[in-house]
C-alpha cells in the first residue's frame, strides 16, 4: 500500500495537483521564464529537459520514494512550477518536502508560503508524521531564507554530499519541523498570507 497517496491540495493562491505529462508544455514555459534552470546551484530541468523530468519524479512516486506534484496558478490554471514528498519513510512517517522550483514570475509572491502551509498541513494533519525536512545547497542562500522564514530549524549539514551535474560537490543544508512545532508554524503561515501586500 503506497503512503502517502496521490491528492490535489487547494489553496487560495495554488492547486497542488498530481503531476503528469499534461503539465509538461506550462513547465517548459516555466523553466524558461527568467531561465531559472541556469542557476548552477539547483536542480532545475531545462526547458528540454521538463518531459523526462516529469518521467523521473513519476518513477520514483511508482517506487514509493516519491510523491510529485504540479503547482498550479489557480486564477490562470497553469503549472508554474513542481514541488514533492520525497525521502518518504513510511515506517517512520516522516517525509521531505523538496525538489521545488517556480517560474521567475511567480517568485516573491504567496504561491511558496502557501504551498509550504498545504503540504505541511497535510502531512502533519492527515498523514500524521512526525517530522518534515528541507534540504537545500548550502550556497543557495534564497532558499535557505525561505525555509527558516518558514520556521524550520537547522539541523545540520552534511559535507560534500551529493555530487552536482557540473561535477562540484553539493555541501547539503538539513532543516527539519517535527509534530509538536506545527502549530505555532502553522499559526506564523496563516499569519503571513494574511498580511496586507503591496
Amino acid at each position: 500500500m503506497s503512503w502517502p497517496d496521490p491528492i490535489s491540495l487547494q489553496g487560495d493562491f495554488v492547486v497542488l495537483a498530481p503531476l503528469s505529462q499534461d503539465h509538461a508544455a506550462d513547465l517548459t514555459e516555466a523553466a524558461n521564464d527568467g531561465e531559472v534552470y541556469k542557476l548552477w546551484y539547483t536542480s532545475i530541468p531545462a526547458p528540454d529537459a521538463v518531459p523526462a523530468e516529469i518521467d523521473r519524479r513519476l518513477a520514483l512516486q511508482k517506487a514509493g520514494s516519491m510523491l510529485p506534484f504540479a503547482i498550479l496558478d489557480k486564477i490562470s490554471g497553469k503549472a508554474v512550477g513542481m514541488t514533492t514528498y520525497m525521502n518518504i519513510d513510511a515506517l517512520n512517517r516522516r517525509v521531505e518536502i523538496g525538489s521545488t522550483w517556480y517560474r521567475k514570475a511567480v517568485q516573491r509572491s504567496p504561491f511558496n508560503t502557501e504551498c509550504k502551509l498545504l503540504l505541511l498541513t497535510h502531512a502533519f494533519e492527515e498523514l500524521n508524521c512526525i517530522a518534515v525536512e528541507f534540504r537545500t545547497h548550502f550556497m543557495n542562500q534564497q532558499s535557505r531564507g525561505a525555509i527558516e522564514r518558514l520556521g524550520a530549524k537547522l539541523d545540520g549539514i552534511l559535507r560534500s554530499h551529493q555530487k552536482m551535474a557540473d561535477g562540484s560537490l553539493r555541501d547539503t543544508v538539513v532543516y527539519s519541523i517535527i509534530a509538536c512545532e506545527w502549530p505555532s508554524i502553522k499559526n506564523h503561515l496563516e499569519w503571513q498570507l494574511a498580511k496586507p501586500r503591496g
